[in-house]
């Protein structure tokens, strides 16, 4: 495969050139796709994006940081709402990485990798060990008492007139981590957000039961799915947010050692890819005189 059909194959998977601007569009995209970014970030990673799928371009697209400057991006996020109210997609944070979407077969993988195996349990600390700050572990009562809730109504419970930046991190922090979402968005209200454990506990319950192996394999073969071959070390940098580098390395060795994963030669590059399925041999059905 050249580096030319590689990138024909992606546009085609990314809806470059057509754009999903129906539910129904949306959700495919997410579906076929399994894990994308909302916005392009900096430095720029290899994969496809909501709103690039959504505009139908990968041209000038606003990271989530300039995205209030492009009228396109409120159309789009009307549009993502619509997928995350009705569970047609999950929406996480990634640190470094911007916002994720993923689709409902590919969550509980991701949630394998990130979650709370315990994610009911009283918070005072994080997956790795960190202590939580009292705002974020009151916001997270509050959530789990009252929610969904939106920010201001969040902030009048909480009382103490806590400043909209910490609040803002201390919601992000447990967004993170995968113990609220983001539920939806009303203008009135703005974001409204819940535990997830309630949101989506069938999605939790199996994402509990999926080892971060498990969780790691899934999705970087989905991934490569989504991006049809990479180099080693675009797949690195793209799950390093997620988990450590080293352990995608020791994944990605692994599943070439399996034989899911295989080598391939493009444009002078050496890129990985999902292993194509053996074609079955023809038989010879000729007649021998």
């Amino acid at each position: 495969m050249s580096e030319v059909e590689i990138q024909e194959q992606r546009r085609s998977k990314w809806r470059i050139g057509r754009p999903a601007r129906t539910l129904e569009e949306a959700s495919e995209f997410v579906q076929s796709v399994g894990l994308c970014l909302v916005h392009p970030v900096n430095p720029p990673l290899l994969a496809p994006t909501f709103l690039g799928a959504y505009t139908g371009s990968d041209h000038d697209l606003p990271t989530a940081q300039q995205a209030y400057r492009d009228p396109r991006v409120a159309e789009a996020r009307e549009l993502m709402v619509r997928l995350l109210r009705q569970r047609l997609a999950y929406e996480a944070n990634i640190e470094g990485e911007g916002t994720l979407l993923l689709s409902p077969q590919t969550f509980p993988y991701f949630y394998a990798l990130v979650g709370d195996r315990n994610p009911k349990k009283d918070l005072r600390s994080d997956i790795a060990g960190r202590k939580i700050s009292p705002l974020t572990q009151d916001a997270f009562a509050i959530i789990q008492r009252e929610g969904p809730i939106s920010n201001r109504h969040l902030a009048e419970v909480l009382g103490g007139a806590p400043s909209e930046a910490a609040l803002d991190r201390s919601l992000t922090e447990l967004w993170s981590h995968l113990r609220i979402t983001r539920v939806d968005y009303r203008p009135q209200e703005g974001v409204l957000w819940d535990v997830l454990y309630r949101w989506s506990p069938d999605a939790v319950k199996e994402g509990i039961g999926l080892s971060v192996g498990e969780g790691l394999s899934a999705l970087l073969s989905k991934y490569l799915e989504a991006v049809i071959a990479a180099e080693q070390g675009e797949i690195e940098a793209f799950f390093q947010p997620m988990v450590a580098r080293s352990r995608v390395r020791e994944a990605i060795h692994a599943l070439l050692a399996a034989r899911q994963f295989s080598f391939m030669q493009a444009g002078g590059r050496t890129l990985i890819q999902n292993t194509p399925p053996v074609e079955p041999r023809q038989r010879n059905f000729a007649r021998t005189r």
